[in-house]
């Protein structure tokens, strides 16, 4: 059974950090395309990061690029989000997404263009940022 699994959210202080984790059973992580998608209440869901087969394929978007920062474990098949300096706009439920490495690119994946049907999504985690 395809699942992912997310962990690591919960309520930091402006200016705080968190490690949100992405735990994959059923399938091989490597073989697809990792993103981090978040959506807060009243707003669309915004593709936050998302990374290749590779480290350093991996795509932000503009609003987290330098504070956040994704990376993947092969060994645990885990996908990780390191976000750090973070707002009270950062505040969301946070999605991982797992879409296979032959329909999408990190870019196409995290812009929403790759419709999200066609991979398999965590059931979130919240993250609040408040003082």
């Amino acid at each position: 059974q395809v699942q992912l699994v997310e962990s690591g959210g919960g309520l930091v202080q402006p200016g705080g950090s968190l490690r949100l984790s992405c735990a994959a059973s059923g399938f091989t992580l490597d073989y697809y395309v990792i993103g981090w998608f978040r959506q807060a209440p009243g707003k669309e869901r915004e593709g936050v990061a998302c990374i290749g087969s590779s480290d350093a394929n991996t795509y932000y978007a503009p609003s987290v690029k330098g504070r956040f920062t994704i990376s993947r474990d092969s060994a645990k098949n885990t996908v990780y989000l390191q976000m750090s300096s973070l707002k009270p706009e950062d505040t969301a439920v946070y999605y991982c997404a797992a879409y296979p490495i032959s329909i999408t690119t990190v870019q196409a994946m995290c812009r929403l263009i790759t419709p999200s049907g066609r991979g398999s999504w965590g059931q979130g985690t919240q993250v609040t940022v408040s003082s």
